[in-house]
């Protein structure tokens, strides 16, 4: 080989390595129903998928609750992950077929924060997101999952699954430090104004537990710790579990989801469950453990 045809190999490698390394990560946001303010919370996630400059984020709306469902097919094989955030009608039986082949042949997942109520019948759904709430969940869901002297604990007490206090500022305890997605994060940081979800049930299949919070039982709470931010044990799935991010009223009134603490981890989930590895830094006003920090804009 010449001079010229090695540079122009070269050339061409570098070329080709700076495209790859610039490809964005195409991501599904799913919704359209919930019980929880849709309308708000799919727009802030894809606000901040898109401006991170990492991502590039699509919405898929399911039809109206008691809508034709049968319509909703989204091809979710374009896609590199998917983010569920999504509580309503059961999905067809050819959707529910083609959203676990996308799971289990590879593609990512991201369960925020309500869509771990939905689905209580679906054993598969189930076993992807370890740990739900509410929809008539109690012991046959499986047991309750929570922190005791440090360690995970499940109990087999009868009763329902899912609750929260009262929306308040709580400070996030990291439990596993060496993560992709926590690797440099805080072991502790306040997060902004929230829902606390706790005594969760369900199969328990807890991968790496990676945040927990104390609840406070005078506004509600369990009055244990419990676990928020963890990645499930599903075959070689990467799914990744974030139980916080409570939409608020308006884009504008939004604290839990403009809060850098969560949209931290939901990029840095995001991008884990797509790769398998995290390639961002830590943002530089990312929340003490004294006070959150907020991004009103989403992401900068």
């Amino acid at each position: 080989m010449n001079r010229l045809a090695r540079l122009f190999a070269i050339s061409l490698v570098s070329m080709m390595a700076m495209s790859c390394a610039q490809k964005s990560i195409d991501v599904l946001i799913v919704s359209g129903q919930n019980n929880h303010n849709w309308p708000v919370s799919h727009v802030a996630l894809q606000q901040i998928m898109n401006q991170s400059g990492l991502f590039n984020a699509d919405v898929a709306l399911t039809p109206e609750a008691g809508g034709d469902m049968n319509t909703f097919r989204p091809d979710f094989s374009r896609y590199d992950v998917v983010i569920m955030d999504y509580n309503g009608d059961d999905w067809p039986e050819p959707t529910r077929n083609a959203f676990v082949d996308f799971v289990q042949n590879g593609g990512g997942l991201v369960i925020y924060h309500a869509a771990d109520n939905a689905f209580t019948d679906w054993e598969e759904f189930n076993r992807m997101i370890a740990l739900g709430g509410w929809g008539g969940r109690d012991e046959k869901s499986g047991p309750y999952c929570f922190l005791e002297n440090g360690e995970l604990t499940c109990d087999y007490t009868p009763g329902p699954g899912g609750n929260h206090g009262q929306q308040r500022e709580y400070q996030m305890h990291c439990r596993n430090a060496s993560h992709p997605i926590t690797k440099g994060l805080p072991d502790n940081w306040m997060h902004g104004r929230d829902e606390m979800y706790d005594s969760m049930r369900g199969p328990a299949n807890i991968g790496d537990l990676l945040y927990s919070g104390q609840t406070d039982a005078a506004t509600g709470g369990s009055g244990r710790e419990e676990p928020l931010v963890f990645t499930v044990d599903y075959g070689d799935a990467r799914i990744f579990h974030i139980m916080i991010g409570h939409a608020g009223d308006s884009l504008e009134d939004n604290p839990a989801m403009q809060c850098v603490g969560f949209q931290t981890l939901m990029l840095r989930g995001t991008e884990w469950a797509a790769t398998g590895k995290v390639t961002q830094k830590v943002p530089a006003d990312f929340p003490s453990c004294e006070a959150p920090s907020f991004r009103p804009e989403y992401h900068e």
